[in-house]
């Protein structure tokens, strides 16, 4: 059986207080590799991409949340919704079919840290 393959959009997120991001669109990612496998991809991808800018290209990401999966309700939020985590956030140890990854499903990418930092404290530097 061949894997599953989906078009999925990564949002690398630089910082949420100042809504710095940059979409990327990833074409026939295999759904059946797990996250940790996926992170470890996007981490040696990032860099080569002449297209973002340095900053983008050479930040820290560690984490995987759901943004918004293709005809469900999308979050008002800027820059990642705060809310639901313990479905939202990827388990490393899952597939991504599993995790709930489907085709034009929009995840964000970014460091944990700065994530659990702009959670206790959500607001916008502009």
């Amino acid at each position: 059986m061949a894997a599953e393959e989906a078009t999925i959009t990564v949002r690398l997120i630089r910082s949420f207080e100042h809504r710095n991001f940059k979409p990327v669109v990833y074409h026939r990612v295999n759904l059946d590799q797990t996250v940790k496998e996926f992170i470890v991809f996007l981490k040696q991808d990032v860099p080569l991409r002449s297209s973002l800018p340095p900053p983008l290209r050479n930040y820290k990401y560690d984490t995987l949340k759901i943004l918004h999966q293709a005809h469900k309700a999308k979050t008002n939020e800027l820059v990642l919704g705060l809310e639901d985590d313990d479905t939202l956030l990827l388990k490393e140890d899952r597939t991504l079919k599993e995790s709930g990854i489907a085709s034009e499903t929009e995840i964000a990418f970014f460091c944990e840290e700065d994530y659990k930092r702009y959670k206790a404290n959500p607001t916008s530097s502009w």
